[in-house]
């Protein structure tokens, strides 16, 4: 069945939208050679676009003549205004950008274990506030906020989760309450990291993929065939749950402690670090495992001990309780017992983070298993290629392991891209959607 006018028109107007997002502003040619349609139907829509106030002429094209034909017509990026913001358990980041994403202020602020709820909230909206007035947003027409935490696929609301401050749950609402025309989405931080990675970072030719969230926590994303896969209850991912060998314990419903958790957590990495003499002075708003994983790889670097040292290295089955140093029974010299500190290190490291990258390709099958967050960041291509080799002598399937490009900073992109992607669905839609 043939579309009717008013479809065919938005189909039309929308695929113009988001041409000159792709490729930047466009003539009237330009649009007709990239869209198939005939010059009156892209006259049409380029009078629609203008009339409603999402295009305008933004200059001129050199390769034309001077006239109607050289106009250049880009998508008017003051139209809507933008907030992102990346909830941590330390505080609050916030990054306002136009339409186009194009980023106009950034703030943070650092929220302490004891402060209150209610002023723990205040000082987060507060910041939103000050920060969308720094960039000359009058009015913000949607904020994207990442947030550690289960989030309910129904409802799209954070859940509670054990651990995590009380304030977490009440932000959404209170922006919701203090800017009240904006529309305000809240997704998992992995999930939003991994959509960085892919959109930015280092997944950006993969459709199937699995971010390891390294930070102060752990956590999985999971994308398939370019679709971010949440799950039944918003839990996929929560691999800081996943039971492992070289714990005391089992994780339970509201503990993670025992579980993946307790070996590749930011307390754990630097109780492992300091097990071999592994120190850092940290840089500001760098949390102190990172800085101890990019202190060791500088010094494997710098001593020209980056190779990997080949035949010594182990299996990790049999990680035990205590045995920081990721020791294994078995004959022959390991890791652990050659190279500096801080190779053995990150050779123990490894260890530890192939037990949960293992389980994950073991059931996915995804190819390509990105090391995110600050830590994987900071290990590099220096962890990346000794948690790829550990995986290939434990599992059958192919799987190549890649370094975070975008480490932190990906949860705040990721909730950028998605509040970007908000407004423009809204913004872009045709009349009466």
């Amino acid at each position: 069945m043939p579309a009717s006018p008013s479809t065919a028109r938005a189909i039309n107007d929308r695929l113009a939208l988001q041409l000159m997002q792709q490729e930047g502003p466009l003539t009237a040619g330009q649009l007709k050679q990239l869209t198939g349609l005939s010059r009156p139907t892209v006259a049409d829509l380029v009078e629609r676009l203008t009339l409603a106030g999402l295009i305008s002429v933004v200059g001129e094209s050199g390769s034309q003549r001077r006239g109607p034909n050289a106009r250049l017509y880009g998508i008017v990026a003051d139209r809507a205004h933008l907030a992102a913001l990346d909830v941590r358990t330390e505080g609050v980041s916030v990054v306002v950008s136009d339409l186009l994403g194009a980023e106009l202020a950034r703030a943070s602020v650092p929220i302490t274990d004891d402060t209150g709820t209610g002023p723990a909230v205040e000082q987060a909206v507060a910041l939103v506030e000050r920060t969308a007035k720094e960039a000359g947003a009058e009015r913000l027409h949607t904020v994207g906020i990442g947030a550690p935490g289960l989030i309910d696929p129904v409802t799209g609301e954070l859940r509670g989760s054990t651990g995590l401050p009380q304030w977490h749950r009440r932000l959404a609402a209170a922006l919701q309450e203090r800017l009240p025309a904006a529309r305000v989405l809240v997704e998992n931080e992995t999930n939003l990291a991994a959509l960085a990675e892919q959109r930015d970072g280092a997944a950006r030719d993969r459709d199937t993929f699995v971010l390891l969230w390294l930070g102060h926590g752990t956590g999985a994303a999971v994308v398939l065939d370019g679709s971010l896969r949440r799950g039944a209850s918003g839990g996929t991912g929560e691999i800081g749950f996943l039971p492992v060998p070289g714990t005391v314990k089992l994780p339970s419903a509201t503990d993670c402690e025992g579980g993946f958790h307790s070996l590749a957590g930011a307390v754990a990495i630097a109780g492992l670090a300091a097990e071999y003499g592994v120190e850092a002075e940290g840089i500001p708003h760098e949390p102190y495992a990172a800085a101890l994983v990019r202190e060791a790889v500088g010094s494997v670097v710098d001593t020209g001990a980056g190779a990997r040292v080949g035949a010594g290295i182990r299996a990790v089955e049999g990680v035990g309780a205590g045995a920081g140093a990721g020791a294994v029974a078995g004959a022959g010299a390991s890791a652990a017992e050659a190279g500096t500190p801080a190779s053995r290190f990150l050779d123990a490291l490894a260890d530890r983070l192939a037990i949960g990258a293992a389980s994950v390709v073991a059931v996915l099958d995804p190819g390509c298993v990105v090391l995110g967050g600050e830590i994987g960041q900071a290990g590099g291509s220096v962890l990346a290629s000794r948690v790829e080799e550990r995986l290939a002598r434990m599992s059958p399937l192919p799987v190549e392991v890649r370094a975070s490009a975008l480490g932190g900073s990906a949860v705040l992109r990721g909730a950028l891209l998605t509040a970007r992607e908000g407004a423009q669905d809204e913004l872009f839609a045709p009349p009466g959607r």
